[in-house]
């Protein structure tokens, strides 16, 4: 498909609504490498083993969310960042409405609401199967937490930038083999490819507090 019919077809009634949802995770990864937002602006609030946190004042009815407890443990979710997630969703959901409603040679948008419900339950499997790797990685940077008397006090360099509000990444080397930490400057705000050092941990937020590091 040339790229102009490639794109008239991304605009097209029945592929609208995909593409709206491209374009959404598009934006938010654009935002995120300018570093006006990070990967926890947008997510779940989930506690471990997938289980959904209320911040209310009444308590969760059990029986109620087992369900849904269960299907996002079963999709990763949780897991894993939710735009990390949706990223992987959204673009086989936009590969597929294109393909589907090509061959079909359907032109219009109510038929291709009706094609939007199967594809997106496929979509929900085929994400579930591209974010195992990031599962393991994030499974291993939790477990990296664990040992955190070992990077703190450390030189890292900055990877995303970093604000006290916004989290940010940086690599730290240890044992010679390079380490990603979720961050946050406790000082200056730190722009990508700054030098800072690692002075604690944050529990409650999961990452690493770093300040500007100066060589002396």
């Amino acid at each position: 498909m040339p790229m102009t019919e490639l794109l008239q077809a991304a605009i097209s009634p029945p592929n609208l609504l995909p593409t709206g949802l491209l374009v959404f995770v598009l934006l938010y990864w654009l935002t995120v490498l300018l570093g006006l937002l990070d990967l926890k602006t947008v997510d779940l609030s989930v506690e471990d083993h997938g289980h959904l946190h209320f911040d209310s004042d009444g308590a969760p009815n059990e029986m109620g969310t087992s369900w849904l407890n269960g299907t996002l443990a079963f999709f990763n979710l949780g897991r894993i960042p939710l735009m990390i997630f949706l990223s992987f969703l959204f673009l086989p959901l936009w590969v597929g409405s294109i393909l589907l409603n090509y061959y079909t040679g359907n032109t219009s948008g109510l038929l291709g609401l009706a094609f939007f419900l199967p594809l997106f339950i496929g979509s929900l499997f085929v994400a579930k199967f591209l974010t195992l790797p990031f599962v393991r990685l994030f499974t291993a940077m939790e477990k990296d937490h664990d040992s955190s008397a070992v990077v703190i006090g450390k030189v890292c360099t900055v990877v995303l930038p970093a604000t006290a509000e916004h989290l940010g990444q940086a690599s730290v080397r240890i044992d010679g083999a390079p380490l990603m930490l979720n961050v946050r400057s406790t000082k200056a705000p730190l722009g990508k490819g700054e030098t800072a050092l690692v002075i604690d941990f944050d529990a409650a937020r999961k990452c690493y507090l770093i300040e500007p590091f100066a060589n002396s």
